[in-house]
Parts: C-alpha cells; sequence; structure tokens
C-alpha cells in the first residue's frame, strides 16, 4: 500500500508510523512548514513537501491527519485523486470528504503526544465510509493497525468525541490544576498518581458512578467548605469546584 500522508502532527505521526510498521510504504508527508513535513518524513524515508500541488495522484491511501477547521479546504484542493481518501477526526463530518471518488473516516479514539510511543493494537478505531464497499477499504485499512475496529457514524461519532472530551481532556486539565495546588504547598504531584492509577483501574471493572468517592458524593458540606476556603484566593477554582460538586450531588 502506498501512502501519502496529510499532516505531520500528533495524529498524523503516529498513524503514519504504524502504517510503515504494517508493511505501507509512505510516500509523501504534507505539511504547511516544510521543516514539520521533514521531521516526519525523515522517520519514514518518504518525501517532504508544502506545496499541496506536489501530492502524487497515484497513491493507494491519503491520510488526512490536520486541524479540523482545515480538512474541507484540504479536500477541496485534491483533484483527480482514485485512492482511498480517509480523515482522522472525531469531530468532522464524513460529508466533507464526499467530492472525493472513494472515501471514509478512520477515527482513533485516543490521546497522542509525540513524546510517547502508542501501541496501535490496543486503539480503537471508528470507521466509516460513502458505500458499503468504500467501507470494506477503510475496515481493511483499519483492521492492519488495530483488531478493535468499530462501525460509528458521523453523529455517533461526534457523541464519541464529545464523551472523550469530558473522559481524558477535562479530566487532565483537572490533574493540571491538582498539581498545581500542590505546588502551590510545597508538595509533589508524584503523591497523586497512585491515587489517579486506581481511580483509572476501577472504570476498567464497575460504572463510574458506581464508585464514586469524595465529599460531594457523601454530603459532606463541612470538608467540602472547608475546600473552598483554602481557595479563596482563586475564585475561578471555587466555581469549578462548586460546579463539580453539584454535579456529582445530582448522582445521589
Amino acid at each position: 500500500m502506498k501512502v501519502v500522508c496529510i499532516g505531520s502532527g500528533n495524529v498524523a505521526t503516529h498513524f503514519a508510523l504504524a502504517l510503515k510498521k504494517s508493511n505501507a510504504e509512505i510516500l509523501q508527508v504534507y505539511s504547511r512548514h516544510q521543516e514539520h513535513a521533514k521531521v516526519l518524513a525523515d522517520q519514514l524515508g518518504a518525501m517532504a513537501i508544502a506545496d499541496i500541488a506536489l501530492i502524487v495522484p497515484d497513491a493507494d491511501l491519503y491520510l488526512i491527519a490536520i486541524k479540523d477547521d482545515a480538512i474541507a479546504s484540504i479536500c477541496s484542493t485534491l483533484k483527480d485523486i482514485k485512492g482511498l481518501v480517509v480523515h482522522t477526526s472525531g469531530a468532522t463530518p464524513m460529508s466533507v470528504l464526499e467530492g472525493m471518488s472513494c472515501y471514509g473516516v478512520l477515527y482513533p479514539l485516543q490521546t497522542f503526544s509525540h513524546s510517547r510511543a502508542l501501541d496501535f493494537s490496543h486503539v480503537p478505531l471508528c470507521v466509516e465510509a460513502g458505500s458499503e464497499l468504500m467501507l470494506q477499504q477503510v475496515k481493511e485499512l483499519a483492521e492492519r493497525l488495530s483488531p478493535l475496529v468499530y462501525d460509528v457514524d458521523s453523529i455517533q461519532r461526534k457523541v464519541l468525541h464529545l464523551s472523550a472530551v469530558f473522559a481524558c481532556n477535562f479530566v487532565n486539565h483537572m490533574y493540571a490544576i491538582g498539581a498545581d495546588i500542590l505546588e502551590a504547598a510545597g508538595l509533589d504531584f508524584e503523591l497523586l498518581k497512585p491515587l489517579i492509577m486506581e481511580t483509572a483501574a476501577k472504570v476498567q471493572h464497575a460504572e463510574p458512578n458506581s464508585v464514586q468517592t469524595g465529599p460531594a458524593i457523601r454530603g459532606d458540606e463541612q470538608t467540602m467548605n472547608r475546600h473552598k476556603e483554602l481557595l479563596a484566593d482563586r475564585p475561578e477554582l471555587v466555581a469549578i469546584y462548586e460546579t463539580l460538586s453539584n454535579s456529582i450531588k445530582k448522582t445521589l
């Protein structure tokens, strides 16, 4: 399989490396910035390009892994492409690809970082395509990378992406706030890591609501008031604390 990778960020990098590992040949890496494209292209033995007009028209796969608001614009510039074109966005509908002759979506439900290696065989891949025949091609592509392949349409994928923002992005922001509070008191974030690991482990085997702990679920107003007193000089954190505590109380 000959592949053109459109994008050179975290998602593009992990996808391209996984495809190469599956014996795909990465022909080109495109980025608006030549130096960014070159960093990834050098890892893949591919050509780095910064001009969309230089994309070859005869690859088997065109993987679009760029910012959501740029996908439609990129698609409008891809002319005479006969290969499979997929985007990897969770929030962008498949309809932006409808001008392509063969198209679909390959959305990885995972968080990606340049500095952290990732085993794609553990990544759920959510697929959608313009027809049953196209869907078969997208599924064959997905199965090269992971056994965890799911049919998810554009509406479902949007909901899934929203859920992931709560479960991943917002949770990580809570870690950052916790670390900041500890640092201000001269304490190390390492202290929280066993708690974080145990919390994540619980939901592997139980519904999240059933393992909720803390003062809000207990209705411990005295402790919550003490916590808010500690945050008195940071009203933005008091607001977050109250919003989340009130949300937890509603599950009682």
